[in-house]
């Protein structure tokens, strides 16, 4: 598995092939990474709108992305 600094140097490379695939890698670990911390804010009672704040998004659009049982809702 790369490393980060392996992957966000391969995203800025000349080979459009290499630069694209590394791109595809990073949203992958950013999206991994954002269910994983909005779990935690959660589990740690964060509010939406808190959540969302701090995402820069809506509370809806985090609402809609994360919720995924009644007690969320």
């Amino acid at each position: 598995m790369a490393s980060p600094t392996d992957v966000t140097t391969a995203a800025a490379a000349d080979d459009p092939d290499t630069g694209l695939r590394a791109i595809r890698a990073l949203r992958d670990l950013a999206d991994r990474l954002e269910v994983l911390q909005v779990s935690s804010a959660r589990a740690r009672g964060w509010s939406w709108q808190q959540i969302a704040d701090a995402l820069g998004v809506s509370r809806q659009a985090v609402h809609k992305k994360h919720a995924t049982s009644r007690r969320d809702r």
